[in-house]
């Protein structure tokens, strides 16, 4: 099974061995692949939607794979039963909703041992949510496919302490010199920030106006962070 660069990221950083569950997983390749792999043993692959999950069931059936991956219907962790898989891969979803996930069976979300979260957007609210609910990002990485780039966090349960909030933007772990991608992607968390700040100049809005002090201050932050690489 060949995976696309993020979802190749993603499976590489299962732990191996472990049982895995993977949310969302539209046509089970990450599942198959894993199984393939020789990385996983077994492995769940469940959707919230019917014609995804007939569309896993079918390409877990061609790779004969039926004995060794099971799919289930269903959404979030809800087709899981406690403490059946170690790893869950939460993929391709908005950042709150990979926190409502983790919200919605607690003691589901507390049998896990490893969380493998890739959020396409609110990044920044999931770490901060993470780090507040005593979760710790143990590993990052970034991938790119195209002109898009994509955050991946390790999550573990324990307590971890954020030292400069700009992390929450900007993660933990990505920013590293032997990283090309850490380059690109902090270039792209600049330019956004630009363009949000000349929006807020050029709006009359007060609420708008208050805002502006505090994203200077953080582009001045990123800035500082590029020139360092």
């Amino acid at each position: 099974m060949k995976l696309t660069p993020r979802l190749k990221t993603i499976a590489d950083l299962v732990p191996k061995g472990s049982m895995v569950g993977d949310v969302g997983s539209d046509h089970g390749y990450v599942p198959i692949y894993l199984v393939e792999s020789g990385i996983c043993d077994k492995a769940i692959a469940s959707d919230i939607n019917e014609g995804p999950t007939d569309n896993a069931r079918q390409a877990v059936k061609e790779a004969d794979l039926t004995q060794s991956i099971d799919v289930r219907h269903g959404g979030g962790l809800l087709p899981y039963k406690v403490g059946e898989i170690e790893t869950v891969i939460i993929a391709g979803m908005g950042g709150l909703l990979i926190r409502d996930i983790l919200l919605e069976r607690p003691e589901m979300t507390q049998s896990v041992t490893t969380f493998i979260l890739q959020p396409m957007v609110a990044q920044d609210e999931l770490r901060e949510w993470l780090v507040s609910n005593n979760f710790k990002i143990i590993d990052e990485k970034l991938s790119q496919e195209a002109h898009r780039m994509y955050e991946i966090l390790v999550v573990e349960h324990g307590k971890m302490i954020i030292e400069d909030p700009i992390q929450y933007d900007l993660g933990i772990h990505l920013i590293k010199k032997e990283d090309p991608l850490s380059k690109v992607f902090l270039d792209k968390k600049i330019k956004k920030a630009q363009d949000i700040l000349k929006g807020l100049e050029a709006s009359k809005k007060e609420e708008s106006k208050d805002r502006i002090p505090e994203l200077q201050k953080k582009l001045m932050r990123m800035e500082e962070m590029r020139a360092c690489l």
